[in-house]
């Protein structure tokens, strides 16, 4: 199970917030850590869902950043009590995405029977020259390969940054000027993080669509 820091006492607390709206970024990056233990704790409203645990760590994470940057010790709350309610806010926008998102048919859905019983397609009927289904599909088939890799190929950050980078899962795109304000790095960070990743995924779609019959001059793994 992993492991969390310590929660901040309500003086340390007010103590970093204080440090923070001063500008230390150090500060900042504290009362994100110490507040992860937060983030656990509401996800166990969600253990029973066939969601990703890691998944939700890292979009509960960013509701704990918005929380962070957004919050304002003059209305008299705890940075708890109003980052459990970004957090909770983050992970439902992310299921409702994916509610909205899973509605969607599919091209190859069977939406019936014709006379002698051979079951029709959507794909049987769309109105649309043949090239125009099949970029389609094309496209389809790649986003979907683009999310499996995007889950398995990447480090958490690689992916984190990524998902604010571009909206995926239909999250809210942010520039890397913004993603690093809220991660609390460099902008130039940001970039090699982003670089990173993009290549990772490119370089993994090149190898799947050479022949498997093909040798590579070197098939170590880098």
């Amino acid at each position: 199970m992993q492991s969390f820091p310590n929660p901040l006492t309500p003086s340390e607390e007010k103590y970093y917030i204080q440090r923070y709206t001063e500008g230390d970024l150090e500060a900042k990056h504290i009362l994100i850590e110490r507040n992860l233990r937060l983030v656990a704790h509401v996800l166990k409203k969600y253990q029973n869902l066939e969601e990703d645990s890691e998944d939700l760590l890292s979009i509960g994470t960013i509701g704990l950043i918005k929380a962070v940057v957004t919050f304002n010790p003059d209305k008299g709350n705890r940075l708890a009590a109003y980052a459990s309610r970004c957090i909770e806010n983050e992970i439902l926008m992310h299921l409702r995405s994916k509610k909205k998102a899973a509605k969607e048919i599919s091209l190859y859905e069977p939406i019936g029977t014709d006379r002698e019983g051979n079951e029709i397609r959507l794909y049987d009927i769309i109105e649309a020259e043949e090239i125009d289904v099949s970029e389609k599909i094309y496209l389809k088939e790649n986003i979907q390969k683009l999310y499996e890799k995007v889950e398995n190929e990447l480090s958490i950050r690689e992916k984190l940054v990524l998902k604010m980078r571009y909206g995926l899962y239909s999250g809210e795109e942010y520039t890397q000027r913004e993603i690093a304000s809220q991660l609390g790095i460099s902008r130039s960070y940001v970039s090699r993080i982003e670089k990173s990743a993009v290549e990772k995924l490119r370089k993994n779609f090149q190898e799947e669509a050479a022949p498997s019959n093909v040798c590579t001059r070197d098939s170590r793994s880098i």
